[in-house]
């Protein structure tokens, strides 16, 4: 077993995720170095896969406490992640490259008046809950920009998440340091031919639902959902940014811009 100094000499805690892949890689981790305790940590390993990284990101959203991660991917896509290895990682942890990755916040309104705050650390989307299309007005920075828009729904990614749900929907991927948010229809039906927008990321977007009560929709940010909502406000929470740390060849933000080219 090795001291904590290999560790970048600093404070790590590890956490890992409940998957088999992810425990076994923990196992080996805490035979090889000494680990902080988690609540003492002043910098986190994270095994597992995307997932699990917005999990952890968002229980330290939650708990106030925002402390680096340096992530290994232990999951499926792990694009968020660096690659597993068990070797040299306190080096690994003093040479990673800092990536700061602000937050979206959405307050949802549902038909019944209550009111709910959430953050995302990838998208807000609102989504149609029956058989019929959603119909939503598009108010940006208080100017309504798209008076109706009759589609599955729509979303607002960050550039961290424009990779994901984004561009599954056919929304832009937008570099990491762009300073933009992707505004994305999810299967549009009318206006026909809008494609979405990419706003400045000091832009309030507020949708109002048609209809809630007949029209339901619910609104999610990552995996926190509220149901049956009649608005949703979204805007970037840049006081509670995050830092991912990353291997320099595996930065986060020159694998956002290679996405641009995937075939």
């Amino acid at each position: 077993m090795t001291d904590s100094t290999d560790l970048a000499g600093r404070r790590v805690g590890l956490l890992a995720s409940r998957g088999e892949a992810a425990q076994a890689a923990a196992a080996m981790l805490r035979r090889r170095y000494r680990w902080a305790d988690e609540r003492d940590a002043e910098l986190l390993v994270a095994l597992g896969g995307d997932g699990f990284m917005l999990h952890t990101l968002h229980q330290m959203l939650d708990g106030g406490e925002v402390r680096p991660v340096f992530g290994m991917n232990r999951g499926t896509v792990g694009f968020l992640m660096n690659d597993w290895r068990l070797d040299c990682l306190g080096e690994r942890i003093a040479a990673a490259k800092a990536i700061s990755v602000a937050p979206l916040s959405m307050r949802a309104v549902t038909i019944r008046g209550d009111e709910w705050t959430h953050a995302a650390i990838n998208e807000v989307s609102l989504l149609r809950e029956t058989r019929q299309a959603a119909k939503i007005e598009v108010v940006v920075n208080g100017r309504v920009a798209l008076p109706e828009l009759v589609a599955d729904g729509v979303l607002v990614a960050t550039p961290a998440g424009s990779t994901a749900y984004n561009f599954s929907a056919r929304g832009p991927i937008l570099p990491l340091n762009a300073n933009m948010l992707a505004l994305t229809p999810i299967a549009p039906f009318r206006p026909r031919r809008w494609s979405g927008a990419i706003l400045p990321d000091d832009t309030c977007v507020r949708f109002r639902v048609h209809d809630p009560e007949d029209r339901m929709v619910s609104a999610v940010a990552d995996q926190f959902e509220v149901r049956d909502v009649a608005e949703v406000e979204v805007s970037l929470d840049r006081s509670r940014s995050m830092t991912l740390l990353f291997d320099p060849e595996h930065a986060l933000d020159e694998r956002i811009a290679t996405e641009q080219f995937a075939t």
